[in-house]
């Protein structure tokens, strides 16, 4: 499937960590992947409080501290891509699990609008040893700790595939009682 485009002209980015890494606490982890975006000459708007969620996946872990920032780049999707898994590795992250722990996990959300990709995700072809580019994120409209920071630097955002407004998925999120994990980390 070709790449599509709605023209939003946002780039979201997902950050999350749930245990200490080579950058110290999730918290700083993520603040330090912040900072290295910025160094990389990728311009941050805006970055989302953090929030303390309950983790998916694995038993026993601990919770993630998740935020979104809202950024502006001239680089390609795929190229912004290996910049975010570049900065991964630098905090030390290694291959690991789905859904299991992580130093740092830096995820593109939403690229401009630019749908590609989706079709593998749909038809539940296995992922690949090095993630392949997705967009939008995969999932995220079941994910409260992307949807509550998202709402905060982008309230406006609609679903680049289903067309849905944020508060919307953040609203049918709630229902199902997904939401109530979420907290205001200082």
């Amino acid at each position: 499937m070709a790449a599509q485009s709605n023209g939003h002209g946002k780039i979201l980015v997902g950050l999350g960590a749930n245990c200490p890494g080579r950058w110290g606490s999730p918290v700083h982890a993520l603040r330090r992947a912040i900072a290295e975006i910025e160094r990389r000459g990728v311009v941050v708007e805006a970055v989302s409080p953090l929030y303390e969620t309950a983790a998916l996946g694995a038993a026993r872990q601990p919770p993630y501290i998740n935020q979104v920032a809202l950024i502006a780049t001239r680089l390609p999707a795929p190229s912004l891509l290996r910049l975010l898994n570049e900065i991964e590795r630098q905090s030390g992250r290694r291959g690991g699990r789905p859904w299991g722990a992580r130093t740092l996990d830096l995820d593109i959300i939403d690229y401009k609008g630019l749908i590609v990709g989706r079709s593998k995700v749909l038809k539940g072809v296995p992922r690949e040893r090095v993630r392949p580019l997705v967009l939008p994120h995969p999932q995220l409209e079941n994910r409260p700790f992307v949807l509550k920071p998202l709402l905060d630097v982008a309230p406006e955002w609609r679903h680049p595939v289903t067309k849905t407004s944020a508060k919307e998925l953040w609203r049918r999120v709630k229902k199902r009682g997904q939401g109530s994990v979420l907290k205001l980390v200082s």
